[in-house]
């Protein structure tokens, strides 16, 4: 099917999507000519990495969506990888969640308030920012400085807010709206960095208020003057260019770092921090073009140039200065390159500084108790649950840098051993499963059992290849079965390696044992009401949404039961004759 498609891709520029054997989208990609891009996947593989060597392997179908010209390409690229968040795309981490400030402008009287969806609704929108608490703060000096109002809606009569000068009331129409729009309009160039701008505005307006003798609105315009000039006397003059983002990118370890500066009338106004996933095998000018399309696709730019590590694509630089309406430059010497270096310094002291952060000292003591090749950032621990073999499943915990990445979590129904209990098959069942690829191995795994668990484990696990260090962790005196030893290590008590590993045994003893009981609720309630002529599997959902538990459905009235959504009289009387006769 590939082949027949890649016969009748178009010559023109456009979108194509790969989708992997479930129909899921695994990457997208813009070209300026499809047929030529996307053949090249399908290709001699000589010259690809491994990241698009796996990804290619994955590849069951494709998609194309042509447009009428490069940049409508390059912003429909975008909205996608924001809308489906392809595994093989470069993607800034967490980026759903990062927050802006918003301004109302399509409210009578705008506010400036503290939001994570950006949507198209006339307002307007600063960030993203990816410090929740440096959002906050900004917000607060916002307030303080701007007397705009912040309640969502007009109140009879002044607040406490306007008493204390914080809020203009509009709602008692103490301001008009003409003269509001103005405290409005320093607040937005104020959060554009424009602050040289906001202070001659304020000034020349404090001058005309004094004259036309309302001492009231000019002493407020010269307060806000003053605490403008206290937030912007620190800040120094670097570059007489005037606007311009510098963008710093650094590389530690598998993490991906980038910075930018906002320079605004040659200071610099701020900066903010991007880490990003799927870097692997990525050159630098790779990752500078996807993470400008993505900053810049939920961002206003309003710089005139942008200042870059490394050089991009030919392609790349021609279609983004023209998407961006930027100059995107490299400098090479003077001012600008300072203010790159600066950036990159920053972003390689902020992965520094975050790789020592995150070092859990249980993780640092595992490695040299164990004798482990790295340190086990990332473990994945795996439990089996049953009753007499009866709903068997299997759990898998992960852990990052010591702590629970509950996101990447997995529960398996075990198939093999249904009806006889048996904890060896059952563990090289769940291990086949999960390392029958290479797809993001651990640096550790960690099997909840003695040695027969382990044994089992590594069976299939260094039957697939992977040399990741296995061990098992007994439930009595917490001993850690390795491989090739019959000496368990024991851990010290009061060592924060064993706290460590009980963290994520009884993390993955409580995931399995919530899904069986999971599974067992489901099957109980499935095999008695079953029996009953009427109830199918929606009413059976309604009637345990309802009530609860099955006790409650049997003592529940005819009158109780048919008013279930779904229930009619009818059935409930069905229902209710059912349990009567069971109880006799």
């Amino acid at each position: 099917m590939i082949q027949e498609k890649l016969k009748t891709l178009p010559e023109s520029p456009g979108v194509y999507l790969m989708k992997d054997i479930r129909g899921k989208i695994i990457y997208v990609g813009k070209a300026v000519v499809l047929k030529n891009r996307v053949r090249q996947y399908f290709q001699s593989n000589k010259n690809h990495g491994a990241k698009v060597k796996a990804m290619v392997a994955k590849i069951a179908d494709f998609e194309t969506i042509i447009t009428a010209t490069e940049v409508e390409a390059l912003i429909l690229e975008c909205n996608l990888i924001k809308k489906y968040r392809p595994r093989y795309n470069i993607s800034l981490k967490d980026d759903k969640s990062y927050p802006y400030l918003k301004l109302t402008l399509a409210e009578e009287f705008p506010r400036i308030i503290l939001t994570r969806r950006v949507i198209q609704d006339g307002s307007r929108y600063f960030g993203p920012y990816t410090s929740g608490l440096a959002v906050k703060e900004t917000l607060t000096l916002i307030r303080k400085i701007f007397p705009l109002r912040t309640c969502k809606t007009f109140a009879k009569r002044p607040c406490l807010e306007f008493h204390i000068k914080r809020c203009l009331a509009p709602c008692a129409n103490k301001i008009s709206r003409e003269d509001y729009m103005h405290f409005v309009k320093d607040a937005e160039k104020f959060l554009e960095g424009r602050t040289a701008q906001v202070e001659r505005d304020i000034s020349n307006r404090m001058v005309e208020a004094a004259e036309a003798l309302n001492f009231e609105l000019a002493a407020r315009l010269r307060d806000i003057l003053s605490a403008i000039r206290k937030v912007t006397e620190k800040q120094k003059i670097v570059t007489d260019s005037g606007d311009a983002d510098a963008i710093g990118l650094a590389r530690l370890n598998g993490e991906t770092c980038a910075q930018i500066f906002f320079i605004r009338e040659g200071k610099v106004t701020g900066r903010e921090n991007f880490l990003l996933n799927g870097t692997d095998d990525e050159s630098d000018e790779k990752i500078l073009a996807e993470f400008i399309k993505q900053y810049y696709s939920r961002a206003q730019i309003t710089a005139t140039e942008i200042l870059l590590p490394a050089p991009l694509a030919e392609d790349d630089l021609k279609i983004l200065s023209e998407w961006l309406g930027a100059k995107l430059i490299v400098p090479k010497r003077g001012v600008k390159r300072s203010l790159v270096e600066m950036a990159t310094e920053n972003a390689e002291r902020f992965l520094r500084c975050q790789e020592s952060g995150v070092r859990d000292k249980g993780v640092e003591e595992l490695k040299d108790f164990l004798n482990l090749p790295k340190l086990p950032r990332r473990m994945e621990c795996f439990d089996i649950s049953h009753i007499q073999g009866a709903e068997t499943v299997a759990s898998m915990v992960v852990f990052e840098n010591g702590s629970p990445d509950k996101k990447s979590y997995r529960r398996f129904k075990i198939r093999s051993t249904e009806g006889k209990p048996d904890d060896f098959l059952s563990m090289r069942e769940v291990t086949s499963r999960r390392y029958s690829s290479t797809d993001n191995l651990p640096d550790l795994i960690v099997i909840d059992g003695g040695m027969g668990q382990l044994n089992s484990a590594l069976e299939i696990i260094r039957g697939a290849g992977h040399s990741v260090p296995v061990v098992g962790l007994a439930k009595q005196f917490e001993l850690i079965f390795t491989e090739g030893s019959s000496i368990p290590v024991e851990l010290p008590k009061d060592s924060q390696a064993l706290k460590l590993m009980q963290r994520i045994r009884d993390e993955a003893h409580r995931f399995a044992i919530t899904y069986h009981r999971k599974l067992r609720r489901a099957r109980n309630l499935k095999s008695e009401l079953d029996n009953v002529a009427g109830i199918g599997a929606k009413r059976r959902s309604e009637l345990f949404k309802a009530f609860g538990t099955m006790d409650k459905i049997k003592s529940a009235t005819v009158e109780e039961l048919a008013a279930v959504p779904s229930m009619n009289k009818t059935v409930a009387e069905s229902l209710k004759k059912f349990f009567e006769v069971q109880a006799e």
